[in-house]
């Protein structure tokens, strides 16, 4: 399995990134943003696409509220990712963004491609604490009700559990999410819950069964 895991955007090492990735298409994953109006979620899906464009890498988005269906839609999911790099997995709202992977599909098929080293997954703040055992603890970061038209209104809290730990971005970090990230690791903390806090800049890079954190 591939991850690199950043607080914010592509983080101090994003030649670590291409590294992992290998093939150069990558496509972006926004839903965490599907709480904004469509003039403002943009720009932000634009400026992903420009800062992976700029690596090197042909990226576009793959909105998988296309695919929302009874049962998800796997099989088109599936040839999405055909000859694809890199899935990368912009921050917002990590409920949002874990509805969306369930009510696609994506949650399966993206498991499969990273168990079968098919892919690398990066991403950063909301778009990688999904990936986590649970999401127990976020609620405190991000709005577990908040619900965007399209979606099912039920909350998630499994992680789709590609890692065995927590993650807590945005650590001590001049982010606007900071503060609520000290309540967030102390909930981690009194709950016995292995975690991993990642300060704006710092990426965990995971390739099989080296980790490595590196600033």
């Amino acid at each position: 399995m591939r991850l690199y895991l950043s607080s914010f955007r592509l983080g101090n090492r994003p030649e670590r990134l291409v590294e992992l990735a290998g093939r150069k298409k990558a496509l972006v994953i926004a839903n965490a943003c599907d709480l904004f109006p469509e003039a403002e979620r943009r720009p932000r899906v634009e400026r992903e696409l420009e800062a992976l464009s700029a690596l090197g890498f042909w990226a576009q988005e793959l909105d998988l509220r296309r695919h929302f269906r009874e049962g998800g839609d796997r099989d088109g999911l599936r040839a999405e990712l055909y000859s694809t790099g890199l899935v990368w997995a912009r921050g917002g709202n990590a409920f949002v963004l874990r509805r969306a992977l369930r009510q696609s599909g994506f949650d399966g098929v993206l498991m499969d491609a990273l168990a079968a080293d098919q892919l690398a997954f990066g991403g950063y703040s909301g778009g990688i604490a999904v990936l986590a055992p649970s999401l127990r603890g976020i609620e405190l970061v991000n709005d577990p009700l908040a619900v965007p038209a399209g979606y099912d209104p039920e909350t998630i809290w499994e992680g789709l559990g590609a890692i065995d730990f927590s993650l807590a971005p945005h650590y001590k970090s001049p982010h606007p999410s900071s503060p609520g990230i000290d309540k967030v690791v102390e909930y981690l903390r009194k709950r016995g819950t292995p975690f991993q806090t990642l300060t704006d800049g710092e990426v965990l890079v995971i390739s099989g069964d080296k980790r490595d954190l590196v600033r």
